[in-house]
C-alpha cells in the first residue's frame, strides 16, 4: 500500500497530480490507501475507481463506517466499499470530531509502505502523517512546489527534512523497488 495525501483545499493542479500517482502507481499493483477527505484524498480515491479493470483503493474514516465525512462523499464511500476497503477505529454512529483526524493519519501511515504528500501548507493534517510514517521507518515523499504557494510550504519543509522529492509515480517506484 501506498499512501496518498494532501491538502482538502487543492489546486486544480495538486488534483491532477493526485490523481496520476494514483493511477500509475494502482496500475503497478499498489494499493492506494488515503483518508476519503476532500480534495487530494478524494482525486486519488477516484483515480483508482475509475481505472478500467478492477483496481483497489482503502479509505481511512476518521468516523465510524456508517458515517461519511464530509458527506459529498457518500458515492465515493460506496464505490470504495464495492471496490476495495473502508477502514475505521471508531464505533457506528460515531461522527466527525477534530481529534479524530490525526488517530486516522497514524493508520494510514501505519499501513503504507510510503506517504506521497501532493500538497500541504504549514499546519497541514498530511504533514502529521508524514511524520508518523518517518517515525514508523516508512518512506516520506513530497512533490515540491512554488516557494511563495502556501499550498506547497509543507511540502517543501519536508524536502529539506529529508523527505524524497518525487516528480513522477516512477520516482515512487524506484525508491520501493517496484521498476
Amino acid at each position: 500500500m501506498v499512501a496518498i495525501v494532501g491538502s482538502r483545499n487543492a489546486s486544480a493542479t495538486g488534483l491532477k497530480n493526485a490523481a496520476l500517482f494514483a493511477h500509475k502507481l494502482s496500475k503497478a499493483g499498489l494499493l492506494i490507501i488515503s483518508g476519503l477527505a476532500r480534495g487530494i484524498d478524494g482525486a486519488a480515491h477516484r483515480a483508482v475507481l475509475d481505472l478500467c479493470q478492477p483496481h483497489f483503493t482503502a479509505a481511512v474514516c476518521g468516523t465510524g463506517l456508517d458515517m461519511v465525512y464530509p458527506r459529498e462523499h457518500l458515492g465515493l464511500a460506496k464505490a470504495i466499499g464495492q471496490q476495495g476497503l473502508l477502514i475505521s477505529e471508531f464505533a457506528p454512529g460515531v461522527g466527525p470530531k477534530a481529534f479524530h483526524f490525526p488517530k486516522r493519519n497514524r493508520i494510514i501511515a501505519a499501513l503504507a509502505l510510503g506517504v506521497v504528500v501532493v500538497e500541504a501548507t504549514e499546519r497541514s493534517g498530511s504533514l502529521i502523517t508524514a511524520r508518523i510514517a518517518a517515525d514508523l521507518g516508512r518512506e516520506v515523499f513530497a512533490l515540491p512546489g512554488p516557494i511563495h504557494d502556501p499550498l506547497f510550504v509543507g511540502c517543501n519543509q519536508l524536502i529539506q527534512q529529508g523527505a524524497k522529492l518525487v516528480q513522477t509515480p516512477k520516482d515512487v517506484l524506484d525508491e520501493l523497488i517496484f521498476t
